[in-house]
């Protein structure tokens, strides 16, 4: 059976390190590879609104000799009562590697057991994988190396929160992670993490002050304060309870002095980050959505060609 991404810890450390040289790779030489998908197609089912995620797995396919096909829930029968399974069997008979971003990750585990093709999450409610590969790439890419350096993430714990806690943790970065308490990141998630960060030297803390989550961080990470999915209803709340952790100079100025801002975009200006902010020249957040596409096609690659190994 083809070996899938559905999260982060579905890989082991060697699979980052691979994944990240091989981005970089593309990066440089964006040709190569480029009759790996030739006569294949690749479904890219997008239950979500997306920029940055549609744009570079479709571009990563093309870029790899592949057709994309993106389809959203009206143009599959899963959304008009198909069952999961049905689907994931039928697409496995038509396409090389099914691309999702939904909502419960129950749906996209239930499609990866049925299918016999690699499945990857292009996002759900609790994870989003493909960015935070994207997040160590520049990460690495700016400080040319990752093992020692110390990410703040502050503002509301979510998919991006778990997938950034679990990739920090086999990369053997230090993350601390500022949110209230209400609004703090899977238990389960913190918990495993933070014992494969410590048997690669790294820890993972959960605090709730947002001064003392970035002090002497070497990169402070924000997301906006309410996910695709949250009900709006719950927009001033979120304000009011999160204010605090807001990313502006003062709080960038409680880390490194050479720290960097990350982002991964969209940003709601004006919340979770001034434009001072994300307008400075500390902010790669530009670096990082352009990252996406390099590590797309190295994650399509690998799991096309089956050499992900989980160790």
């Amino acid at each position: 059976m083809p070996k899938s991404l559905l999260r982060i810890a579905d890989l082991g450390p060697s699979d980052v390190e691979r994944l990240l040289d091989r981005a970089d790779s593309f990066k440089k030489s964006p040709k190569q590879s480029g009759d790996l998908l030739v006569g294949e197609s690749v479904v890219l089912y997008f239950a979500k609104p997306s920029t940055r995620t549609k744009l570079s797995f479709a571009t990563a396919v093309h870029r790899l000799g592949g057709v994309p096909i993106a389809v959203g829930p009206a143009e599959l029968q899963m959304g008009r009562g198909e069952s999961v399974e049905d689907t994931a069997r039928v697409v496995s008979r038509l396409a090389r590697v099914f691309v999702a971003r939904t909502f419960e990750d129950e749906q996209l585990v239930r499609f990866d057991r049925a299918a016999t093709i690699p499945v990857v999450n292009a996002l759900t409610d609790g994870h989003h994988p493909c960015q935070a590969l994207a997040d160590l790439m520049t990460l690495r890419e700016h400080f040319g190396r990752l093992r020692g350096l110390s990410i703040a993430y502050v503002g509301a714990g979510n998919n991006v929160t778990h997938s950034l806690i679990e990739a920090a943790a086999l990369a053997g970065v230090n993350i601390r992670v500022g949110t209230p308490p209400a609004l703090a990141p899977s238990p389960e998630i913190v918990e495993r993490a933070s014992a494969i960060a410590q048997s690669h030297g790294a820890t993972v803390e959960l605090v709730h002050d947002a001064a003392q989550a970035v002090a002497g961080a070497d990169a402070i990470y924000t997301d906006t304060w309410l996910s695709m999915g949250e009900p709006e209803e719950e927009h001033d709340a979120r304000v009011r309870a999160l204010a605090s952790f807001q990313v502006n100079a003062a709080l960038m100025g409680r880390a490194q002095p050479t720290a960097v801002f990350l982002h991964c975009l969209p940003a709601h200006r004006g919340e979770e980050v001034t434009d001072e902010v994300a307008d400075s020249r500390a902010s790669l957040i530009f670096d990082q959505a352009e990252n996406r596409l390099h590590t797309t096609v190295a994650v399509l690659e690998a799991v096309v060609r089956g050499t992900l190994t989980g160790a």
